[in-house]
């Protein structure tokens, strides 16, 4: 007989009142989750960048004590290790092992470039294939986004 004198707000949870909640909490969640990945694309485009200028500052350096820029079958190893027959070489360049893309390709390390004076460095993006749009857009060194 107690139980059934108990007041409504001593009552547990309706399972109605459980599904609503659920519910608000799934769509919250939904709403976030996308622009929180929307960002993180972004932020993959943002930290090869920043990394292809890192690397760009490094050849600066390795031209100043060599003379000449490392070619493309050398790549950017030399950065980290000297090349044979370069006694003026004064590295390494890199603090770390040249690191791969945001996305665990390597950089595309052309000398002479096609675009000017330095190399060209490319990151593939998101899909490792030449040309793109959006987050599958190259991260090239000759262009400034």
């Amino acid at each position: 007989m107690d139980k059934r004198r108990r007041s409504r707000s001593q009552r547990g949870v309706t399972i109605i009142e459980m599904l609503v909640v659920v519910t608000i909490i799934a769509l919250f969640a939904g709403i976030v989750g996308t622009r929180f990945w929307n960002q993180a694309g972004k932020a993959k485009r943002v930290a090869a960048k920043v990394q292809i200028n890192n690397f760009l500052g490094s050849l600066g350096q390795f031209k100043l004590d060599t003379g000449l820029y490392p070619t493309t079958e050398q790549g950017l190893k030399p950065l980290r290790e000297r090349p044979e027959n370069m006694p003026s070489w004064n590295g390494p360049y890199l603090p770390q092992e040249v690191p791969l893309d945001p996305w665990g390709r390597p950089y595309l390390y052309r000398y002479p470039g096609e675009h000017g004076d330095e190399p060209d460095l490319i990151s593939l993006g998101a899909d490792g294939q030449p040309g793109g749009e959006g987050e599958a857009a190259d991260v090239v060194s000759w262009k400034s986004n």
